[in-house]
């Protein structure tokens, strides 16, 4: 399944973040060892409490989201990543995971779930989970017995100091809990305060607290081992794979350790870990595929996983994300790419993009994903031909393209001061908000009293929908079809094939690359600036003729000797062509 093309790169010589030019690229692809049904495939994110209440009580459950798996079905797709629907105090939006083998009352019953994953089947589409075990919720019963007195099985399933009077070393300050419960000690949180880190071991623990336990410990080991059996239920339930919710941040590390015995990264302790997962799915569940919430490819497909989030770096927030936080942090300067105004910068982005990139070929996917329940949505203050020319470049990006729920339509990102529920601070609260399906009561969400909603629909006028746009060929939700039905369409746009940069300068527009498969290359030219952009760059494969897939008529021009290519965007532009 190998293939060879040969594109000549524009010289980067103006990447001043990494100083590389990469030159002319010359690359025999290679199809990542995936299951067969994923090496291709676009997914779905559906936020179960927000997407279709079937019940009355104002959250979305399981029988609704089965009820809309034909207009999942519609968006051509080929599986869904549901976040968690497992029972949940709650305090994390479900996150925080009290039974690892129950559905949450308020989504159904396990039988639900078993009827979700046949009705998605029936329909062609894989589902997936998330896989939530670099902690557990506060009450679950593992933890419950872990902060008793005496020494039971569970004591060291979890991370505790030896005493509350000792704090653990300075590398861990603001990481432990003290004084809760009847046992002396301290316990590791791995995220809010209720969600005590699962104890997978230190990749080297300090002899001088014996508290941290060795990767190898038995104890570890029969905590991994019931973790284990978690996912072989729900893969025998019918789930196809999973996502693993901060998957390299399971082994621990202690940076005071003088014994260099027992040194390792703590990035390869869990590797090892991740390996054992891939290996228990390869010989028991062979379809199953493994996504990661890990953000450096280099390691989380490294023998591990099958894709990785590449998400949480400051050039993916270059890309889409304009949150006023970013500016009071100091992150950046609050500009994206992507928007009108025409003050972002690419290569930032890029740098970081192709040195993973070029370190995981062939072993796996980098995922840029197209919203999702963590950011603020991608409508912030966009149009939708904004979210248009977002989708184009996701769209024709190499690696596996994930869609957030009702970025199809364009909902927006609603105000900061909507009301959090359940852990969801700014942003995230105004991300989450139910699916808007019609123009009707709760926007069609739910059939509740609007004082009942999860949380509240989005009040606007105007608020996008689903059944507005379905009849209109030029609506958002139809371009986005159309987009996800030509990544399957063309080879060249295959999640596999060949990625080379052509033309991408600092604080410059457009952004152009190639995609190649065999003798099938796309050009693909994004200019989301309000203004006109022209650029030059040399392309090494002969074509006679360009035939426009998708996206607007630009000038170009091809001189056939030098392989040199100049062109000329309008403002707010996209381009996808073929070579011919």
């Amino acid at each position: 399944m190998n293939r060879i093309i040969t594109l000549a790169a524009a010289a980067f010589c103006c990447l001043a973040a990494t100083a590389q030019d990469y030159g002319k690229i010359t690359g025999e692809y290679e199809i990542p060892p995936v299951p067969e049904w994923a090496e291709n495939a676009v997914f779905y994110q559906i936020y179960p409490q927000t997407f279709c209440d079937s019940d009355g009580d104002g959250i979305g459950d399981l029988q609704g989201i089965i009820s809309k798996l034909d207009y999942v079905k519609s968006l051509g797709v080929d599986a869904i990543w549901f976040n968690p629907f497992f029972d949940s105090p709650f305090n994390d939006a479900g996150y925080d995971i009290r039974d690892y083998y129950k559905v949450a009352p308020r989504y159904g019953t396990n039988e639900d779930a078993r009827q979700l994953f046949e009705e998605a089947h029936k329909r062609g589409l894989k589902v997936i989970f998330d896989y939530v075990i670099s902690y557990t919720a506060i009450d679950h019963p593992w933890f419950v017995e872990s902060a008793k007195q005496e020494k039971n099985k569970y004591s060291n399933y979890y991370i505790w100091t030896k005493t509350n009077w000792v704090d653990p070393p300075k590398e861990f300050a603001g990481s432990f809990i003290k004084g809760y419960g009847k046992r002396n000690g301290q316990f590791m949180r791995n995220f809010y305060w209720c969600q005590p880190a699962l104890n997978f071991g230190f990749s080297n623990p300090d002899p001088n607290e014996p508290w941290q336990l060795a990767t190898d410990h038995p104890d570890v080991i029969a905590m991994k081992n019931d973790l284990k059996d978690v996912l072989r239920f729900w893969m025998e339930m019918g789930a196809d794979g999973f996502r693993a919710d901060m998957a390299g941040a399971l082994t621990k590390t202690s940076q005071t350790s003088g014994n260099e015995q027992f040194h390792n990264t703590r990035e390869n302790a869990t590797k090892l870990f991740w390996r054992e997962i891939r290996q228990l799915l390869e010989e028991e569940f062979p379809h199953g595929f493994m996504v990661a919430e890990w953000s450096y490819p280099a390691d989380a497909l490294d023998n591990c996983f099958h894709v990785d989030f590449f998400h949480w770096f400051n050039g993916y927030n270059d890309l889409f994300q304009k949150e006023s936080w970013r500016i009071l942090n100091g992150v950046s300067e609050g500009h994206s790419y992507f928007d009108a105004e025409g003050k972002g910068n690419i290569t930032d982005f890029l740098a970081s993009y192709m040195d993973q990139y070029e370190q995981t070929k062939g072993k796996g996917y980098i995922s840029l994903p197209l919203g999702n329940h963590d950011n603020a949505r991608l409508g912030n203050r966009r149009t939708d031909k904004e979210l248009e020319i977002i989708y184009a470049f996701g769209f024709t990006m190499p690696g596996v393209s994930f869609l957030y729920y009702g970025n199809e339509i364009g909902m927006k990102q609603l105000p900061c001061d909507w009301p959090q529920v359940e852990g969801a601070y700014q942003p995230r609260n105004g991300a989450r908000t139910p699916m808007q399906w019609n123009s009707g009561a709760n926007l069609g969400f739910s059939t509740a009293d609007p004082s009942k909603l999860y949380l509240p629909v989005d009040p606007a006028e105007d608020a996008p929908n689903v059944a507005d746009q379905e009849n209109d060929p030029n609506s958002l939700l139809n371009r986005t079809r159309q987009l996800i039905a030509l990544r399957h369409s063309e080879p060249a746009l295959a999640n596999y094939a060949e990625f080379v940069p052509l033309y991408a300068e600092k604080d410059t527009y457009p952004f152009v690359y190639a995609r190649a498969a065999g003798e099938d290359v796309v050009l693909v030219l994004l200019n989301p600036r309000a203004e006109a952009s022209e650029a030059s760059f040399n392309v090494n494969v002969p074509f006679r003729k360009t035939k426009l897939l998708m996206g607007d008529e630009i000038e170009l021009d091809h001189d056939r000797k030098t392989g040199n290519v100049s062109v000329k965007m309008p403002g707010q532009s996209y381009s996808i062509i073929k070579l011919l």
